[in-house]
């Protein structure tokens, strides 16, 4: 009788060990396919995020390498052009664009106070969140505001923090109004206590990129020492034409839409390319490559950079002596339709181009080397060896990191 209740447990003990190992290799499984399917969704979401991108910047080199080898503009036009921007330009002044604009009485929406105080972002947000549109008065004055304090400030943001003072660090947003709405409630509004760097990729693709940029604009006039902007690879006007942020401001601003995008494409310009945080962590929107020069980053005049999309051409090159007057970027013919005019790049070396190339569009991998980013067709995929080599190469700017939230 012993013996059978021995065996019998022994049966029973063997039918458990067996089922637990059955059930933990169908959980392995479960877990390692479960894990191959999340590579493969990502890997799938990044070719489509970036299959326009990759797009756009193979038409943009093809079309300069069309400029460079097949344009001939003979100097009477290129005069002629010449006059004609200079007029354009003479029109980007202050009186032009915001004191001409009256705020009509039967306006309901926000009106902000200049100086702008944290009054101003309270009184945007609720306004926002009531889908309400800011008159172009204000998003003029305030982008203009916006431009003049950014024209003061460096290529790299220098910021430091104390346990006291932690700094809040966000990627892109694209036009997603909640997110940044998500942020706030979570994190707190930015504050001379509570600062924030936000990385690039404020427009285009959603459907609120002017709500978010005059939200940041605003809360960096309010606290320019606390909240930092840096440029991203869609804060550029060629982009915008493609990416949905050109139609948004056309269609919420039918009367002064074209003076708005004018503006933001010399604004753009002027956004720092990156926050040193700490004099240890560099916060840049794309990434770094093998010859990635700091110093010249530093020294690099960025308001030369319109758009990374339409690189230097020896033609542009040829024209230096004729280009003062040759202003770049967007301009509306006689149907309203956008056009452009000249290189956006033509006064920036082309070796100072592609560093600016690669601090916006390149991204990082597992794996060591520096090898082209075929997903975003610029920059280039750089992997830890070139953080390393890089971080130990300008040590007395950077310590231990480098961010990458792009």
């Amino acid at each position: 009788m012993g013996c059978s209740s021995s065996s019998t447990k022994t049966r029973k003990s063997e039918t458990s060990l067996k089922a637990a190992l059955i059930i933990q290799n169908w959980y392995r499984g479960y877990k390692a396919r479960l894990k191959a399917r999340q590579h493969y969704a990502l890997t799938i979401f990044q070719s489509i995020e970036y299959a326009d991108e990759q797009g756009q910047m193979q038409l943009s080199t093809f079309f300069s390498f069309m400029f460079e080898n097949y344009a001939h503009v003979h100097k009477e036009e290129l005069e002629l052009r010449n006059q004609s921007l200079e007029s354009e330009q003479d029109l980007r002044d202050r009186h032009d664009y915001v004191d001409l604009i009256d705020v009509p009485d039967s306006y309901n929406g926000p009106r902000l106070q200049f100086p702008l105080t944290c009054t101003d972002i309270d009184l945007l947000l609720e306004a926002f969140k009531e889908q309400q549109i800011l008159h172009a008065h204000y998003v003029l004055e305030v982008l203009f505001e916006t431009k003049k304090v950014l024209k003061q400030m460096p290529n790299f943001t220098h910021v430091q923090t104390s346990p006291s003072k932690e700094l809040t660090i966000c990627g892109d947003l694209h036009g997603k109004l909640d997110d940044l709405f998500m942020i706030f409630y979570k994190n707190g509004l930015p504050s001379e206590s509570n600062p924030y760097v936000f990385n690039g990729d404020f427009v285009d693709r959603g459907k609120n990129s002017i709500e978010i940029l005059i939200i940041l604009c605003v809360s960096f006039l309010v606290y320019p020492n606390d909240l930092h902007l840096n440029r991203g690879n869609h804060e550029d006007f060629m982009m915008n034409l493609r990416y949905g942020f050109t139609k948004e401001i056309l269609h919420k601003y039918k009367l002064h839409g074209k003076r708005i995008l004018q503006i933001l494409e010399e604004l753009y310009a002027w956004l720092p390319i990156g926050t040193i945080v700490d004099n240890e962590i560099l916060v840049i929107h794309g990434g770094i490559s093998e010859t990635t020069d700091l110093n010249l980053l530093h020294r690099v005049e960025r308001n030369k950079m319109k758009s990374v999309l339409i690189p230097p051409t020896e033609t542009n090159r040829d024209n230096d002596t004729d280009s003062k007057h040759n202003k770049v970027g967007v301009t509306f013919n006689a149907h309203g339709r956008i056009k452009t005019n000249g290189s956006p790049s033509e006064h920036l070396p082309k070796h100072e181009w592609e560093q600016i190339i690669d601090i916006l569009w390149s991204d990082p991998r597992g794996k060591n080397g520096c090898f082209p980013n075929t997903g975003r067709g610029g920059g280039c995929y750089f992997g830890p060896d070139v953080t390393s080599k890089i971080l130990n190469k300008y040590e007395d700017l950077m310590k231990p990191g480098v961010t990458n939230l792009g």
